[in-house]
């Protein structure tokens, strides 16, 4: 066990041994007890999230909504997309290396290729080319969800093979943990560790389209007006965000990949990972807002009837068709946003009816003169090829989340700041610390052996309640307000030290948390408070630090110290140490980390302590300088 301490010292031994032992059985009876309705956590994030979500506004013309769409498109890509490291990325040459062709099937060959999404990341992908070519043919990019058989797909290969058999180009690309690209170091959670060094893990995901479209757009045959995207469930999702954004793209059918922000929060089996709900991204804009966006582009939003994954179209479509009828029919184009609900299978799905809606949906906008053009499945079964007959060379090195986040952490932090006045303001702007106010409710009262305790409930800023018990020894001596990563009740031990100690304790679950921790997909709940412009990190050290100002005000202004256990709550209770210097004037940790550079070094997901992957705070400052803020 790792422990420091700062300033002052507890009591002295010679006048701990005045006291009596504390049972500590008695102190975890005390402190296992319920405070807080189980739905309280939930529903209050829920609230928190959703009052910050963007809504749709009217617009009067579709000049004025193109305005408004080209802002919107700009600050993502300036704010979300391209942060840190990516602007780097963004202005890199794409390389593109060429390599073998197969025998596809009968009026096509497949070309194999690896593309750069940005220096060192290679992107494995296949070119379906029509044996016969006239002049520009449309050119259509075909991005994977999470199929861990990635571009061998057997519904995408076939999708390809329809459109080659069209005349159509048609490429095929690997996505970031899938197929050949599923390795830890592309986990999907694993990106946040690009965050915490101030640079976009969603860049890679965003590059990696972007890189595609420009290898097929190079293309001597590519039509630039005849340029589609098309893709399922996270590729559903790929197909959304590159749509929205990169206007070359002249259609569009996501196939169940995504639905609004506050579809989510009800519909949790919408909540999708990291890359799905990017930090800040709706500041800006939420998903009904990128449907928008592609107006007046023929666009085609398919969804599955009885989907076991994800965006059910039952809840996940209407609101997307709401938000986005309108801007259509400034543009008069009503009919070009497009619907298709599949009833058989119904499930998660981009099988044959889907694919005929897309074919339909190619017939009437990219051949409008062609009264031949076939909108039906031509069967292909027999040329469907195995991930051994498709697999593209790599290097022996690839860059993935991983790697990148060792390399950027190298340098940072990035900032020499020996201000300390300078730090703590920039530290409250980057964790968005607010000020809360304190509203306590005593909900009861009991003691154990020479233990009193006493139940809160503090409702803190009117937007969350947070769970604490008081622990009162005999005689009180000193204040301390304890915090853990398994929540109160695992800091029994701590917290029967502190009491025998003569330490007036107030365990607190701030967000996350013991008893405040989300009963269900509580990480991506956490994503969902980053995505709205907050921070977990920034909501908890906010609630301790205003927990503190009450609990100093309380013990007539005595000193209060502020004890952590573990690595997690190590970082909490610096941060609001270093926000809340006026009321917090010790702090003890157990466990704690060295340095942020260790989450990187471990190579955590975002799964395991959602706080600690707080955007920038790494190219901000480290551990060693949050104690330093603190302890002067």
């Amino acid at each position: 066990m790792i422990r420091r301490i700062w300033t002052f010292a507890f009591a002295s031994w010679q006048i701990l041994s005045a006291y009596a032992a504390v049972a500590q059985s008695d102190v975890e009876s005390l402190l296992n007890r319920e405070i807080l309705d189980r739905a309280t956590p939930l529903s209050e994030v829920q609230t928190f999230v959703e009052s910050r979500v963007p809504l749709m506004k009217s617009y009067a013309a579709s000049d004025q909504w193109n305005s408004e769409a080209d802002k919107m498109r700009q600050e993502v890509l300036e704010k979300v997309v391209y942060r840190g490291q990516a602007v780097k990325w963004r202005d890199a040459r794409t390389s593109v290396q060429w390599l073998e062709t197969i025998p596809g099937g009968p009026g096509y060959t497949i070309r194999k290729l690896r593309y750069e999404a940005l220096p060192g990341m290679w992107i494995p992908a296949l070119l379906y080319l029509p044996d016969k070519i006239s002049g520009h043919v449309p050119a259509v990019l075909n991005v994977n969800g999470h199929s861990p058989e990635g571009k061998q797909y057997p519904p995408k290969q076939m999708r390809c093979i329809n459109l080659a058999k069209r005349g159509m180009l048609a490429l095929n690309i690997e996505w970031l943990g899938m197929g050949q690209l599923r390795t830890s170091g592309y986990s999907h959670t694993k990106m946040n560790q690009l965050d915490l060094c101030g640079t976009s893990g969603l860049a890679p995901f965003y590059l990696c389209m972007k890189r595609g479209l420009d290898v097929l757009l190079s293309l001597e045959h590519a039509d630039p007006a005849r340029v589609c995207v098309t893709g399922l469930s996270g590729g559903g999702w790929q197909t959304i965000v590159l749509s929205a954004l990169d206007t070359r793209v002249t259609l569009c059918n996501p196939v169940a990949g995504y639905s609004s922000f506050l579809t989510r929060t009800r519909h949790f089996k919408d909540l999708g990972d990291s890359e799905q709900t990017p930090t800040d991204l709706a500041t800006i804009a939420d998903y009904t807002h990128l449907t928008a966006m592609l107006a007046p582009r023929p666009a085609l939003l398919t969804y599955n009837a009885k989907d076991d994954c994800c965006f059910e179209s039952g809840y996940a479509l209407q609101p997307l068709i709401d938000a986005a009828s309108g801007v259509y029919r400034l543009f008069d184009k009503p009919n070009f946003l497009r619907s298709h609900v599949n009833h058989d299978p119904g499930t998660h799905n981009f099988e044959v009816d889907n694919r005929q809606a897309l074919y339909r949906m190619m017939g009437d906008y990219f051949y409008t003169s062609a009264d031949n053009f076939n909108r039906h499945e031509i069967p292909s079964n027999d040329e469907l090829k195995t991930a051994e007959q498709l697999m593209v060379g790599l290097p022996s090195t690839n860059e993935d989340f991983h790697t990148l986040a060792v390399s950027i952490s190298e340098s940072m932090p990035k900032y020499a700041i020996t201000d300390n006045s300078e730090l703590r303001a920039r530290l409250k702007d980057v964790v968005k610390a607010k000020e809360y106010s304190v509203a306590a409710t005593q909900v009861g009262r009991d003691t154990k052996g020479d233990v009193t305790a006493i139940y809160w409930q503090l409702r803190l800023g009117n937007q969350w309640t947070v769970p604490a018990v008081e622990l009162l020894p005999s005689n009180v001596i000193g204040t301390a307000i304890l915090i853990a990563d398994g929540g109160r009740t695992a800091a029994a031990a701590q917290a029967a030290d502190l009491v025998q100690r003569g330490n007036r304790v107030l365990a607190v679950d701030p967000f996350y948390f013991g008893e405040s921790k989300i009963r269900e997909k509580d990480w991506l709940f956490a994503l969902l408070v980053a995505t709205v412009g907050e921070r977990p990190l920034g909501v908890q050290a906010s609630q301790i630090a205003a927990i503190a100002r009450w609990t100093k005000g309380r013990a007539a202004n005595a000193p209060v110290t502020l004890v952590s256990a573990g690595p997690r709550s190590g970082v909490i209770a610096l941060v609001a140490a270093a926000i809340e210097r006026q009321s917090i004037s010790n702090v003890v940790q157990h466990d704690a980390l060295e340095s942020l550079k260790e989450v990187i070094a471990r190579d955590m997901s975002i799964t395991e302590a959602p706080e600690l992957f707080c955007f920038g705070l790494l190219e901000l400052c480290d551990l060693k300088q949050l104690r330093a803020v603190f302890s002067h």
